[in-house]
């Protein structure tokens, strides 16, 4: 091979690496302006974040509040919540990058079954952060703020402890929780971040039944095992309430079932499309019909 056609060769590579290079300064520069714009209106979105722990509060007829225990400690929860607002903010613009990347590789065929994913990856990531934040964080927030309660209420049932302290009971001793934001929106990125990600599941097991990587019968023969893999998810995600635990594992199981539908779709019409182009032979189904029809006709 001469000098000419190791360099003719060489080109698309230096081509394809120079767009790489601005897909990814132009994601990089938007990510930054998402966090800039998000960063005026954090303690905005934080007030949002802790709604459901206020409202459980207040219905416990305490103060909802939130403070800070280190002098830093609410910047860095501002900037935290610049950075995944900020990104969630550009996500469309970043996954178009991606996308103008990816696409001049891949046939007509392949953009047009490709792109459906792209559209329903943010919109399942959404909905998976709203289920966190509406149902699953006020079960949460209610099952850990009103454990404070069960102890003396159990001690009390049980005669556990004897007479209470009358100097005690005088002075208005109780359990009340301090909201730390640190903690709390650490607590709180946690559940959206982990509903998003496992929103993912059917776009993930559908893309996999597409390449011809998994398929429906395959998904339900190992169906036991995702059951185990699903369980300690949920235990690893989660804080160790068994409230969450629970919901989080029924609502993966249902997008695992429901992945298995979407994925024998996806084998029916890649079927169809071979049927359609000769590629698929309906000889040995054509010989068997007959037998079965006798079979069930005899069994009749």
């Amino acid at each position: 091979m001469s000098d000419s056609d190791v360099d003719e060769s060489t080109a698309p590579l230096i081509e394809h690496l120079t767009e790489l290079r601005t897909r990814i300064i132009r994601s990089v520069l938007a990510f930054l302006v998402g966090m800039i714009i998000c960063f005026p209106f954090a303690e905005q979105i934080l007030s949002i974040l802790a709604e459901p722990m206020a409202d459980i509060m207040r219905a416990r007829g305490e103060d909802a509040q939130l403070f800070f225990d280190a002098p830093q400690d609410a910047f860095f929860a501002y900037i935290k919540i610049a950075v995944l607002f900020g990104f969630a903010l550009m996500s469309p613009y970043i996954g178009y990058q991606l996308w103008r990347f990816v696409a001049p590789g891949l046939y007509k065929e392949e953009r047009g079954a490709f792109l459906p994913f792209i559209v329903a990856s943010p919109l399942l990531f959404i909905a998976g952060g709203a289920f966190a934040y509406y149902v699953v964080m006020p079960l949460a927030m209610n099952f850990f703020l009103g454990f404070g309660n069960v102890i003396p209420m159990l001690s009390s049932v049980l005669g556990i402890g004897g007479e209470p302290d009358p100097e005690t009971v005088d002075s208005g001793l109780r359990v009340f929780y301090f909201g730390s934001i640190k903690e709390y929106l650490a607590l709180a990125i946690k559940f959206i971040v982990a509903f998003g990600i496992c929103f993912q599941l059917p776009v993930l097991l559908t893309l996999m039944g597409k390449a011809g990587l998994v398929s429906a019968k395959g998904l339900g023969e190992v169906r036991k095992y995702a059951v185990v893999a699903i369980l300690v998810l949920a235990a690893i995600v989660t804080p160790p309430d068994v409230v969450t635990q629970g919901i989080l594992f029924v609502v993966v199981y249902g997008l695992y079932e429901i992945s298995i539908v979407l994925v024998r779709i996806v084998e029916k019409k890649r079927e169809e499309r071979l049927r359609a182009d000769g590629y698929y032979d309906d000889e040995e189904e054509d010989e068997v019909d007959p037998m079965m029809a006798e079979f069930d006709k005899e069994n009749d």
